[in-house]
Order: C-alpha cells, then sequence, then structure tokens
C-alpha cells in the first residue's frame, strides 16, 4: 500500500515522503496514529503541491542571496573603533558590529554568523569572506578607523 507520511518514522521515511509499506502495517498502525496517510489523488496533488511551494522558495532565496552577494562582492565597510596611542584598539571588531555597519551602509541583513572575520585588534583594511547563501560567498573588506 502506497502511504504518505505526515511525521518523520525511523526506519520508514521522512515526513512528506511517499513510501510503500503493508496493508496490515499501515491500516493498523500508522493510519489510526495519523503518522500517514493513503496516497490517493487527493494526496498525491497536496503533496506535488508541497514539492513545487518549496522549489519556488528555495529559488526566491537563492535569487536574493546571489543580489546581496552582488551587492557586497569587493565593497568596503567602514567601522569605527576607539583606539590607544599606537593603533591598537580598545577590544576588537566583531562579526555583529561588521553585520549592524553593513546592514547600516548597504541594506544588506545577514545574520553575524555568517561573516568569516579574522581577529580585528588595530587599524587597518582586512579582508573578510561573507557566506551569503549554501554554496555562495564573497569577500568584502573592513576598513577600520577612528
Amino acid at each position: 500500500m502506497q502511504i504518505i507520511l505526515n511525521q518523520d518514522i525511523k526506519d520508514l521515511g521522512k515526513k512528506g515522503q511517499l513510501v510503500n509499506v503493508s496493508d496490515g502495517y499501515a491500516k493498523n498502525y500508522l493510519l489510526p496514529r495519523k503518522l500517514a496517510v493513503i496516497a490517493d489523488a487527493g494526496a498525491m496533488n497536496q503533496l506535488k503541491n508541497r514539492e513545487a511551494s518549496a522549489a519556488h522558495k528555495l529559488a526566491v532565496e537563492k535569487e536574493t542571496a546571489q543580489k546581496n552577494a552582488d551587492i557586497l562582492s569587493g565593497k568596503t565597510v567602514k567601522v569605527t573603533a576607539n583606539a590607544g596611542a599606537n593603533g591598537r584598539l580598545f577590544g576588537s571588531v566583531t562579526s555583529k558590529e561588521i553585520a549592524e555597519k553593513v546592514k547600516e551602509q548597504f541594506g544588506v541583513e545577514l545574520e553575524k554568523k555568517r561573516y568569516v572575520v579574522e581577529d580585528i585588534r588595530a587599524y587597518g583594511v582586512y579582508p573578510v569572506t561573507v557566506k551569503v547563501y549554501n554554496g555562495i560567498q564573497v569577500q568584502m573588506f573592513v576598513s577600520v578607523g577612528a
């Protein structure tokens, strides 16, 4: 019997997956507990619509990520910080500060964990790798000054 799973079931499949099981297992265990539904025409149509919706959402996310990558590629973000007489900072510039400045200066909002930053503890220009999306990375620069 073909069924569509409503939940992840160990050793059987993941939510939304179409699987073949024995009639007894489906009728006595999966269907009464609402862990699955019979794969009739209506359920198959819903499954196809969900898959199409997920694919569209993924395409839109990837397109947005590529636009953000094009905006940030090669750009320099300016960060101000206090330093001592020798140009050494009181503390360091963090990915959180960089994320805030990128949002402020370029209008691109990304999580702070997407910025791969070396230890910035002095004035200067530093390279930063931005992981915009899975498989999309760009190089940008951080200019630290007074």
